[in-house]
């Protein structure tokens, strides 16, 4: 039996449910816009931002926050500078990220103050969930879910075509900058959950399960989200059953959807 009566569980559950919900819509747009590289980029910034944080005697958590903003800010100009697609110059910032919280680690001032902070950052820890974690998740979902209902046509006609909807008159740079500012902050928040490690597997899986079973957009937008929550919830429960790490089950289960998805597919029967 799991102690649901319990505060740290419910809360637990409550913010796997909402992580979930907010990775699960977010990576409908990281898919179709082509940003995958976003996840494991904006998410080793974070390592980078956290290990900066400890090394400062800073809060980790905001400084991965804010070093990842500032990393998702910049990757718009230069991918249109460079003239190159947003995704290869994550894939180049990812490995300086990683160099960066390395220099960092060793300039921290003692290896006991990393242990209990970078681990969080590493592998999460959804049981240390308080009531201003989940505050601030429903508020990112809520803010995130405007946003994208708001400027769901421009969103929309990027995904379908981007060369169209720049013909139509749409600031595609300003969307595509909005998106992959809009993933650091979600990867960022999302790390308590499974880790920096994992968070990219939340960010793709559901969406990539839901894109099996249908076509129309606006379902998979809607679909991709219950995904994200009930595999983390299932982990989350998992988890506590056989005393394993959250993250891992949590990524194992929406790994294991996705594969079960690819079999079950109508797409896949079609072809």
């Amino acid at each position: 039996m799991i102690p649901l009566d319990f505060p740290i569980i419910q809360r637990a559950l409550i913010g796997s449910i909402l992580a979930g919900l907010l990775t699960g819509l977010v990576g409908v747009f990281i898919i179709r816009m082509k940003l995958t590289s976003s996840s494991f980029c904006l998410s080793h910034a974070a390592f980078a931002g956290a290990a900066l944080g400890i090394t400062l005697s800073l809060n980790p958590l905001s400084m991965a926050l804010i070093f990842s903003a500032i990393i998702a800010s910049i990757i718009g100009p230069v991918a249109d500078k460079a003239k190159l697609h947003a995704d290869i110059i994550m894939s180049i910032t990812f490995p300086l990220n990683m160099a960066l919280a390395f220099i960092f680690i060793t300039l921290a001032p003692s290896v006991s103050q990393l242990t209990g902070e970078f681990t969080t950052i590493l592998w999460g820890s959804v049981l240390s969930m308080d009531i201003n974690d989940i505050a601030i998740l429903a508020i990112i979902l809520l803010v995130t879910t405007i946003v994208f209902y708001l400027l769901w046509k421009e969103f929309f006609s990027i995904m379908f075509n981007k060369m169209m909807a720049e013909a139509d008159g749409i600031n595609t740079k300003f969307f595509v900058y909005l998106a992959i500012f809009i993933i650091g902050i979600v990867v960022t928040l999302s790390l308590k959950l499974v880790g920096g490690l994992l968070v990219f597997a939340l960010l793709v899986n559901p969406a990539s399960t839901a894109f099996q079973f249908l076509h129309e957009l606006k379902k998979i937008v809607i679909l991709s989200p219950l995904i994200g929550a009930a595999t983390c919830a299932a982990g989350l429960i998992l988890s506590l059953f056989l005393n394993w790490p959250v993250g891992a089950c949590i990524v194992m289960i929406s790994t294991l959807c996705f594969a079960i998805s690819v079999f079950l597919s109508p797409k896949r029967k079609r072809g």
